[in-house]
């Protein structure tokens, strides 16, 4: 098994010890994004709405940086600091993505890194 680490320059800098995302055979995994804003590294502020975009924005920047879009998608998974926020989420959600959809999970968290009120992480194959 080959790892290889994918930092594209233009995403959102890791918060800790980690790649943004790695790629092993034909699949990427992206480590979660949350609305980190990738020129300034700081916290994107606002609604549910404006972090969900921000997040997932950050996604289709590694997914475009390695050639994939969001129809590469085979598994989301979105964590939430409010399960009251899901709906909105889901809307933003279903603007980034198209049938077949990607299967997806979604969880409440008591708490995210850098106080966001959401974070997404994806997997996709090449």
């Amino acid at each position: 098994m080959t790892k290889t680490p994918v930092n594209p320059k233009n995403a959102a800098p890791p918060v800790g010890p980690y790649n943004i995302a790695v790629r092993v055979g034909d699949l990427l995994y992206c480590s979660g994004q949350i609305p980190l804003d990738p020129i300034s590294g700081e916290m994107v502020t606002g609604d549910i709405e404006v972090q969900a975009r921000r997040a997932l924005d950050n996604v289709k920047l590694i997914l475009e940086d390695q050639g994939l879009t969001f129809a590469n998608a085979v598994k989301a998974t979105i964590y939430l600091t409010n399960m009251a926020d899901f709906g909105m989420a889901n809307e933003v959600y279903a603007e980034y993505f198209q049938e077949p959809y990607p299967a997806r999970a979604a969880v409440a968290v008591a708490e995210l890194p850098k106080g966001a009120n959401i974070e997404i992480e994806l997997i996709a194959h090449y």
